[in-house]
């Protein structure tokens, strides 16, 4: 593995750390089919940032890694580079694709319309039971900021957006969410330690639930919209002084 950043690979696991990761998600994800399995466990370290933007890897490395054979692997490889994750190098392995400012304001923008009209579905269909989930998971993101724990705080953000994503009930908002949220959740976690302590985001979850609770939809509507389209700012801005301090 090469880097030539030399903050980031301080905080990268090694190689036998990155081994037991990997292979604790082959443990976890119910996939039979071999390249698949590899395709999911790879992006998924991608995601978490344990397989780190910039990043080299040799295609030996990760198929000793993953306990397969080369196909599979070199499959999962080529798939990954197509959905845009990886740049394939060519006789040696690949490189994971940086985070870009550009291609996260592309998918922010996506991601700001396309929440906005999730709440405001998930508004006309949602139960008192699913209300009840969202405002536990807020109550826990409170007492994970309270801990300053931003690495738990950021899951159970996704796992709160998501949700009401689910409680839309369309399938095809669903599938185009499903193709950006990780890329979304990357540049989050990548971004997180530079922010501040997103205590708005609580306030504006709050809002966003007590919206969908009053059967307004069109609100719910709005300030998803608008919390979406603050977090994003704070992110692409993160990201844009990343990019600048990498240039000296």
């Amino acid at each position: 593995m090469m880097s030539d950043n030399t903050e980031q690979n301080s905080m990268q696991p090694t190689k036998t750390e990155l081994k037991n990761i990997l292979l604790s998600y082959k443990n976890k994800i119910n996939e039979n089919r071999l390249p698949q399995l590899a395709y999911l466990i790879i992006r998924k370290a991608i995601r978490n940032l344990q397989l780190p933007p910039g990043e080299t890897f040799l295609e030996r490395e990760m198929t000793e890694m993953l306990d397969m054979s080369r196909t599979p692997v070199r499959e999962a490889l080529v798939r990954l580079e197509m959905d845009g994750w990886i740049r394939l190098i060519p006789r040696k392995g690949f490189s994971v694709e940086p985070i870009m400012k550009e291609s996260i304001q592309q998918i922010c923008q996506i991601a700001e319309a396309l929440d906005g009209v999730a709440a405001e579905l998930a508004t006309l269909n949602i139960d008192e039971a699913s209300i009840k989930k969202l405002e536990s998971l807020i109550d826990l993101q409170e007492s994970l900021l309270y801990e300053s724990n931003l690495k738990d705080w950021a899951d159970v953000d996704d796992e709160f957006h998501n949700l009401i994503i689910d409680y839309s009930q369309n399938e095809r908002l669903k599938s185009v969410m499903d193709s950006h949220s990780d890329q979304l959740y990357r540049a989050r976690v990548y971004t997180i330690n530079d922010r501040e302590l997103p205590a708005r985001s609580i306030i504006e979850h709050r809002a966003i639930v007590a919206a969908m609770k009053a059967r307004d939809s069109k609100a719910a509507q709005t300030l998803m919209h608008s919390h979406r389209k603050r977090g994003s700012e704070e992110i692409l801005a993160i990201l844009e002084r990343k990019s600048k301090n990498n240039r000296y």
